[in-house]
């Protein structure tokens, strides 16, 4: 699964915008697709605030689209794009679908699944779990740190 850094680019870039869609609606700005042979197989978007379930997060509202729209046998052959690093509850999802890679723009130390003391994501420790998912940090970070920024100084 060898991808460009102009790619990774493209995919966040996706990404961001589905971030800024979330936040029109109250929520934080973070989107995620998941990608296949260069197409999308399902998009997502924080909803956790307007939709009142916590459950909501981008990376699992990504998924949940992609096995809606049937594609749930690629799962496991799909990058997913994320403006944010995956939380703990996203990661165990990510894991429990076997996605095998994770493109993210901002590193979430306190609750994330790669930073936090909790590494769910990355972790190989768990016996029942296949390989952890090669993760790539940093892609458009500036572009989704300002999003973050932005969400904080109009939604306190």
């Amino acid at each position: 699964m060898e991808t460009s850094i102009k790619e990774h680019e493209y995919w966040m870039q996706i990404c961001i915008e589905l971030g800024k869609q979330a936040m029109q609606d109250g929520n934080p700005p973070v989107g995620s697709i998941l990608v296949k042979d260069k197409q999308i197989i399902g998009e997502g978007r924080e909803a956790g605030k307007s939709k009142s379930d916590i459950t909501c997060h981008a990376e699992i509202e990504a998924i949940r689209d992609a096995v809606r729209k049937g594609n749930t046998h690629f799962l496991s052959e799909a990058l997913l794009y994320t403006t944010h690093e995956p939380c703990i509850m996203c990661s165990y999802v990510i894991r429990h679908h076997k996605i095998p890679v994770v493109v993210m723009g901002t590193e979430v130390p306190l609750i994330g699944g790669c930073s936090s003391e909790y590494p769910i994501l990355t972790t190989d420790t768990i016996s029942i779990w296949s390989a952890p998912p090669q993760i790539i940090t940093g892609v458009l970070k500036e572009e989704c740190d300002l999003s973050t920024g932005d969400f904080r100084k109009n939604f306190k």
